[in-house]
């Protein structure tokens, strides 16, 4: 029986066109642009401003786009997989809000939390369907409204996150293409570094939650740093040797938007010279679930069938981990 593999056919993503620059943070928190600049990478991040905008709002014109390039309508969709910290609402899930707002009346589809690992989960899930003969094109989408949940008083969140999505269809393929391994993993005990404190069933909404400002993103930085360094560019390695490739065989590595050291970090330990690094970082900042498809997005144009790419994440969880992705187109 012929091997099915799991493609990326199209990618296509959405920015939103506020952009909130680190001159403009220096005015709202005790920061500068140099010191910002010189720790993260970043210089700007886009913001999705307007009332009643939501990550789903995002994702539709990432989606569309990404049909119109595929020449597929939404209603050929069989099924979609939401990846977000930041849903739209408690429920229902994302995807099912997203696959009304497109037309996409044939397809099922779920929200998937992992944090910044989410689109690595999502491809990965997604490319069991394929894999399977279960479903023809499944749609991975990656976004977050992370403006949503960040305390702009914060300045140890505040410089990081921007709001974004991506998305990636997934379609069977006989030729060796597509998804060809990949590592997954989750500690459940870092937890207490990276999280929103409040609105769960732990932490129930309240007037002392809110006073507290626990529905915001925390982060205890330095700790976060230290496992996702270790870990990204671990994971990353792993994959590599797993599957006997050398940094000669691969065309890009495409880390997370965290952080400008973790992602040096991450190509030293692959030994990927800078040239073959995706980074998008300085104009985006981390977009948490929509770091990775934008960057695929945004090379689209450069990237060549057969090219062999080192996909890798790290997020709150915590969750980490890696994909070798062969290019399809």
């Amino acid at each position: 029986m012929q091997k099915i593999f799991a493609a990326i056919t199209a990618v296509n993503g959405y920015a939103p066109e506020y952009i909130l620059t680190n001159h403009e943070l220096e005015a709202m928190v005790d920061t500068n642009d140099e010191w910002i600049l010189s720790r993260t990478g970043i210089r700007e991040r886009r913001i999705l401003k307007g009332e009643g905008l939501a990550t789903s709002d995002m994702a539709v014109p990432a989606v569309n786009g990404l049909l119109k390039k595929r020449g597929i309508t939404a209603d050929e969709i069989d099924l979609i997989i939401f990846c977000t910290s930041t849903p739209d609402m408690p429920f229902p899930a994302t995807a099912n809000i997203l696959a009304h707002k497109i037309g996409a009346t044939k397809a099922w589809g779920y929200d998937l939390q992992a944090a910044c690992s989410g689109f690595l989960f999502g491809l990965t899930t997604g490319a069991q369907f394929i894999e399977s003969g279960k479903h023809k094109k499944v749609l991975i989408v990656g976004g977050d409204k992370m403006s949503s949940i960040i305390n702009y008083e914060d300045r140890t969140t505040c410089i990081i996150f921007g709001d974004g999505c991506g998305a990636a269809l997934l379609e069977p393929s006989e030729e060796p293409y597509g998804v060809m391994d990949s590592i997954l993993k989750s500690d459940g005990s870092g937890a207490q570094y990276l999280n929103m404190k409040a609105g769960g069933s732990l932490k129930p909404a309240s007037h002392e939650t809110i006073d507290a400002h626990e529905h915001f993103a925390y982060q205890e930085g330095q700790t976060v740093f230290k496992f996702a360094v270790t870990n990204m560019a671990d994971v990353a390695a792993e994959i590599m040797q797993r599957n006997n490739l050398t940094s000669d065989d691969i065309a890009w590595l495409v880390p997370h938007q965290a952080n400008k050291r973790i992602i040096d970090a991450t190509a030293n330990r692959t030994g990927v010279t800078s040239d073959k690094v995706m980074i998008n970082i300085e104009r985006y900042g981390n977009t948490t679930n929509g770091t990775i498809p934008l960057c695929l997005w945004e090379w689209e144009s450069r990237l060549k069938k057969g090219d062999n790419l080192i996909l890798a994440a790290f997020g709150g969880g915590f969750t980490w981990g890696s994909v070798y992705l062969k290019w399809a187109y």
